[in-house]
């Protein structure tokens, strides 16, 4: 296991187009980090560089106390998992696991030991004898996992391992990779585009976009504060609904006293629907123009002032389309950006009372 410090790296393909952009990233010993955002970010670009397939441009990538910025890959002892599995079609599953260690000469017995102690921690002990064609899919996933642990890396990096496998699969899997770092317990990287593999499986979530690192922290942490309007839109599904001042009609409401305010954000489940006011927050008008049933909660789709605004309700929603309800969100649950799109903290003062002045205390709803 090993400490991963990535410290102002950029990648420039031609000209002065930077892949990736002046990113620092500490990964502490035996950390899982989740790389995410929409394709062309720089993430798998960025991963790239760790395993040493792509150069580096600018900066230093150090694993453990040596900066590999110029060693092969076969030197950073890192392992890799990739998501078309990459496995030899004629070669049986134990051949195919025990493949690097062969090639690094390592002793047949040590070989066997450490295949048949990753068939069973992967739950491939059955299946050694098979080629990869007679496999599921996430049964080749696993396999692609047990021929990076025999290894035993200082590292595992991940490039969307999971995008080729059915929803039911993934969520399966993406539970047994969480469960085999924890059990191994080596650093990790791992890179993806969908938000609830990267919120399932980090320690530390780090949110690039165009490039450029958006935000880095706990998943729960960047959820609940967005550092700017792309993580509040990126970050969340559906996402969190984004409001400019215009489409508020009378911020007297909001008690603005950050002139620098140009959008209101609040997501979907804190939306209260039917309620005629809070104590302290916002009251608007939303008319429905979808429900969309999911099960054990429904989501309503509409516009507030002409902006598009979703409502997340438990159970059947009696509304329907063409509905005009009421909804509102308490002062705690709303989320302010600059005209630069950066999230701003303390930037309310008074806030106008509820029920048209009339000093009494609306119902809190229950989020």
């Amino acid at each position: 296991m090993a400490r991963l410090h990535i410290d102002k790296v950029s990648k420039i393909y031609s000209g002065t187009q930077r892949a990736v952009d002046n990113v620092s990233i500490d990964i502490p010993d035996g950390r899982f980090i989740v790389l995410v955002g929409p394709s062309g970010c720089g993430k798998s670009t960025l991963l790239r560089m760790i395993a040493g397939l792509e150069t580096i441009t600018e900066g230093a990538i150090s694993i453990g106390d040596r900066v590999v910025n110029d060693l092969d890959p076969a030197e950073r002892d890192i392992a890799m998992v990739f998501q078309n599995y990459a496995l030899y079609p004629h070669m049986k599953v134990y051949d195919n696991m025990a493949y690097g260690l062969r090639n690094r000469r390592v002793a047949k017995d040590e070989i066997d030991r450490r295949v048949r102690e990753a068939a069973r921690t992967l739950e491939l002990a059955e299946l050694l004898e098979r080629r990869p064609r007679e496999l599921s899919g996430g049964q080749r996933q696993r396999v692609a996992m047990g021929r990076a642990i025999v290894r035993n890396p200082e590292a595992f990096l991940f490039d969307e391992p999971l995008s080729n496998l059915d929803a039911k699969l993934r969520g399966h899997m993406r539970v047994e990779i969480k469960h085999l770092q924890r059990t191994l317990g080596i650093t990790s990287v791992y890179v993806t585009h969908d938000q609830l593999e990267a919120m399932t499986l980090a320690d530390t979530l780090v949110v690039m976009n165009a490039g450029k690192v958006e935000q880095v922290g706990a998943p729960l942490d960047v959820y609940e504060r967005p550092a700017s309007l792309f993580v509040a839109g990126f970050i969340g599904a559906p996402p969190m609904n984004l409001l400019p001042l215009s489409a508020l009609g009378d911020d007297g409401q909001l008690g603005l006293r950050d002139a620098a305010v140009a959008t209101i954000g609040f997501r979907p489940e804190d939306v209260a629907v039917g309620e005629n006011g809070v104590a302290d927050g916002l009251r608007l008008t939303l008319v429905i123009e979808a429900v969309e049933p999911v099960g054990a909660e429904s989501y309503l789709h509409g516009k507030v002032n002409g902006e598009g605004v979703v409502a997340r309700v438990a159970g059947r929603s009696p509304s329907s389309e063409g509905d005009a309800v009421s909804i509102a969100v308490p002062a705690s649950r709303l989320h302010a950006f600059s005209t630069a799109g950066r999230r701003l903290d303390d930037w309310r003062g008074e806030p106008a009372p509820a029920n048209g002045g009339n000093g009494k205390a609306a119902r809190q709803p229950a989020l």
